[in-house]
């Protein structure tokens, strides 16, 4: 089938189970073959293209309302809903996004880069369509990670405690399902939506009662009895207990089992929750075969034999190189222990925990424990690194603030993915976590300029000893600069002049260091001398340097490579105003909007990032500065 000619997913209505299978076929295909080129999150997508299919025939959107957990397995709903002639341009700048997108189709009605939002999100829109006597369905499809997360949790509870009728779909792809066990639950799950297995329950207390002499005796533990009976037979005892209709695990790949627990589920009063089963990466043997998460989400890859296409790199991973230098220390400190939310992998803490089964600890998603856990080791006389993306580091706020901070415990957060991160788009980029971290009291906040002072700042985080410390660190490789043998402590709040120059000074720090050196030596060419500072430490700020700038009234330009709303910028504003000294500063950063997908290259030059620009308003600055003098 031409999946391109696809516009609405209401064909699927007059298809069989045969047609659907060869439609799930060339989905696959298609997926495998367009995800080759541009990257992305295959191995999700591909384990669930009979079971969007099916949603896509079992009910109607976009009156119905689905809301795809994280988003990332929504690939197969964009191409039923008529956007597979984008794909090309999938994850690619001003292209197709990589997660529902409500500006890209009516049938997208969330949007979610982040997990676990997806059944608080469907209560309010379920309580939404009550409230307008609407009688669509809302179906949430969650996976068996996502429901870890407490936030998730909480919404569980509240849903069944409102008895509101939502059909949550569990995709679980973390187990595999033997037919015999796959076969009693259906049967189990049959029988309780018809009633009989309630009906077995209560004929079960009545035949208690009845038994002569110790049927009194017997009557005031039927209520035990019965919930034994569930707990022995039924697997979703747990749904049920939140006051869910569960139904499976069925087989998320069989279509007649899975359009048969639909229609089920359609005609319940009440929250629902079925269980299906499905086999991340399916259909392709690379990502079938994946068992670390390799093939979650990958760069472009050589379709016949699965190899990754890596793009040309002199340094190591900045990943890794945090990692493994909290490795090599953790080796003579006993007290360093590492802790991440569902991100080993993509962090590259394997060999940490290799090393130290004991003092690694992966505690699934699930953002706001792993920071108040890091607190408790801290409090307890551990040094902890909390090994975070950024942009999951947001969903901590309160712990940072209140349990680390507050207390003043030596945390070491190691914020992975700092600043732009590309092609996951804006629900990823790493631009906010200086403006929401540098308020904090106690607080310190540093980024290296290359993998050479990276693995020192390391050392510099597990020696400090007056309370939290966060390095920033960006998204893939380094620069390949030589390695020092011997870790060093880099002083706190310290800075560095990379360039000497008199009339003018650029403030910057960690990936944008090389731009600023460009413009610089561009500017030069002009005879305009401008000082280039690695201000690495973002708090605390190196007043000595900023009152030598002051003192020498030239132009001072802060670059930043995160939001200009409370940044590093807005930090050395601040300096000068609380200090009573008048600066000539202008900031440079991200503006205040979110920024989509696309290669940090072209997002920079978008939002006017670059060495070009940083001349244009040297120049200026110094031209303005000229003629004030002579004036």
């Amino acid at each position: 089938m031409d999946l391109t000619s696809i516009s609405s997913p209401s064909f699927l209505k007059s298809l069989d189970n045969e047609q659907l299978k060869e439609l799930s076929e060339d989905i696959r295909s298609f997926l495998i073959e367009n995800l080759a080129v541009t990257g992305g999150h295959i191995g999700p997508n591909l384990g669930v293209v009979e079971l969007t299919i099916a949603l896509h025939k079992s009910f109607n959107s976009p009156e119905d309302k689905f809301l795809w957990d994280v988003g990332h397995q929504a690939y197969v709903h964009k191409i039923l809903t008529g956007r597979a002639s984008q794909f090309d341009t999938l994850r690619q700048f001003k292209g197709l996004c990589g997660f529902p997108k409500r500006i890209e189709s009516e049938h997208d009605v969330w949007e979610a880069g982040h997990s676990s939002t997806s059944l608080s999100a469907a209560m309010g829109m379920a309580k939404a369509r009550d409230i307008q006597n609407k009688k669509n369905y809302v179906v949430p499809i969650i996976g068996d990670g996502a429901l870890t997360g407490g936030m998730a949790l909480e919404a569980l509870n509240h849903i069944g405690h409102e008895k509101t009728d939502i059909t949550v779909i569990l995709n679980d792809n973390e187990m595999s399902i033997a037919p015999n066990v796959g076969a009693l639950h259906n049967v189990l799950g049959r029988l309780r939506t018809h009633g009989t297995y309630n009906k077995a329950k209560d004929e079960l207390e009545s035949l208690l009662k009845k038994i002569p002499a110790v049927g009194g005796k017997l009557a005031g533990t039927a209520e035990r009895v019965k919930d034994s009976l569930k707990y022995l037979l039924v697997s979703g005892a747990f749904f049920e207990e939140l006051g869910f209709t569960y139904l499976g695990p069925i087989d998320g790949h069989d279509f007649e089992a899975l359009e048969e627990n639909l229609q089920y589920a359609k005609k319940m009063k009440g929250p629902v929750l079925l269980h299906v089963i499905t086999k991340k990466g399916k259909g392709y043997k690379p990502a079938e075969l994946d068992k670390i998460g390799t093939w979650h989400g990958t760069g472009p890859y050589k379709m016949e034999t699965g190899d990754l296409i890596k793009s040309a790199s002199k340094g190591p991973s900045w990943s890794a190189l945090v990692a493994e230098t909290a490795r090599k220390l953790a080796r003579t400190d006993k007290r360093i222990v590492a802790i991440t939310p569902a991100m080993p992998v993509g962090s590259k803490l394997e060999g940490f925990a290799s090393e130290f089964p004991n003092r690694m600890f992966d505690v699934g998603i699930a953002e706001q424990h792993a920071t108040t856990m890091a607190a408790g080791l801290a409090a307890d006389g551990m040094k902890p690194m909390l090994v975070i993306y950024s942009t999951f580091l947001q969903r901590a706020y309160d712990q940072v603030l209140h349990d680390i901070c507050r207390q003043n415990l030596n945390v070491v957060i190691a914020i992975d993915r700092a600043g732009l991160v590309g092609a996951d788009g804006e629900t990823h980029q790493g631009v906010f976590d200086i403006s929401f971290l540098r308020h904090m009291p106690n607080m310190v906040i540093m980024m290296p300029k290359d993998e050479n002072e990276g693995q020192h700042m390391v050392k510099t985080a597990f020696e400090y000893s007056d309370g939290p410390i966060a390095l920033r660190y960006p998204r893939g490789n380094g620069l390949g600069v030589p390695m020092d043998e011997e870790l060093k402590t880099i002083p706190i709040g310290s800075w560095e002049v990379l360039k000497e120059g008199t009339q003018a000074a650029i403030l910057t720090f960690g990936t944008t260091i090389p731009m600023a050196m460009q413009a610089a030596e561009i500017l030069s060419q002009s005879n305009i001398s401008v000082e280039v500072i690695n201000a690495r430490f973002i708090k605390p700020l190196d007043s000595k340097m900023l009152q030598d700038l002051q003192s020498r009234n030239i132009p001072i330009i802060t670059l930043e490579e995160s939001a200009l709303q409370g940044g590093f910028g807005s930090a050395v504003m601040e300096f000068y105003n609380e200090n009573n000294l008048q600066a000539n500063v202008h900031r440079i950063g991200i503006p205040d909007i979110f920024i989509e997908h696309g290669e940090v290259n072209q997002l920079l030059e978008e939002i006017h990032i670059t060495s070009d620009e940083i001349v244009k308003v040297v120049n200026r600055k110094v031209n303005e500065s000229s003629r004030y003098i002579s004036s």
